[in-house]
């Protein structure tokens, strides 16, 4: 018996991995998040697969379920949206099934912060701009941010950040950037990636405010902040230069005039 942490995607059914979906036509059980999963990813499931939406079990409820399937062993797969990896609250499951002696295997997703990147088209590195992104979020009811890691420090690298479930505390999100970051640097939100509803803003830190009402941006909402967002000319990467070397490309040198 074992379970698999599957990364979901941002929520499009088929931004799934192959290995994820695969592994969900083949277990018998799967838990998954109903507030956060669509419930098309469900479409591949096997027919006679039991489906356990966890947004109304508490943690220990998930652990019977796990306690269930190895009485039983069936494999279970666990499906989380987005990426595992990232606030994922799967290092709380994994020390329960250390302690049941059950093994697992975790398989990686797609970010929402890369899908909103996507929506937007935009890169979020950029040569002499950004090579720096930061993913973080503002402390919530479930789990508070460290004080070291809050938005206003962050701001101070000016790097492109990317500002998860950021919709209900935009104007102190906007407050804190706004000391670091110019009112000229360019921010999206992105609301609901990749979904059916899927909506976007592009404008400046000095701009969204005026341009944006927070009803119309809920939880699942991701804000963007960076130079790097920009559709100005910058500075190209030597990776493509007819005149940068390196072990796949030689580039040949102009001969001497006689």
């Amino acid at each position: 018996m074992k379970v698999y942490f599957i990364g979901a995607g941002p929520g499009a059914s088929d931004l799934i991995t192959l290995r994820g979906a695969n592994i969900l036509g083949r277990v018998s059980m799967v838990l998954y998040a109903g507030s956060l999963v669509p419930t098309d990813m469900l479409q591949h499931c096997r027919p006679d697969t039991e489906l356990i939406d966890t947004a109304k079990l508490d943690l220990e409820q998930q652990e019977a379920c796990y306690r269930r399937a190895q009485k039983i062993d069936c494999d279970v797969a666990r499906l989380h949206s987005g990426d595992p990896a990232i606030y994922g609250a799967t290092a709380e499951q994994m020390r329960r099934l250390d302690a049941l002696g059950i093994d697992y295997d975790i398989v990686p997703g797609v970010s929402s912060f890369t899908a909103a990147a996507a929506s937007i088209k935009a890169e979020l590195t950029k040569p002499e701009v950004s090579q720096t992104v930061i993913l973080t979020r503002v402390s919530g009811r479930a789990s508070a941010v460290p004080e070291l890691e809050s938005i206003a420090r962050l701001a101070e690298h000016q790097a492109t950040m990317c500002i998860f479930l950021s919709g209900p505390h935009l104007k102190k999100i906007v407050a804190d950037l706004r000391l670091h970051y110019p009112d000229d640097t360019p921010v999206a939100l992105v609301y609901r990636a990749t979904w059916p509803e899927e909506r976007s803003y592009q404008g400046t830190l000095g701009s969204i405010l005026k341009e944006t009402k927070k009803s119309e941006w809920n939880l699942t909402t991701m804000l963007l902040v960076g130079k790097a967002l920009g559709r100005d000319a910058q500075t190209e990467s030597s990776l493509y230069s007819k005149d940068f070397t390196h072990i796949f490309r030689v580039v040949k040198k102009k001969k001497a005039a006689v």
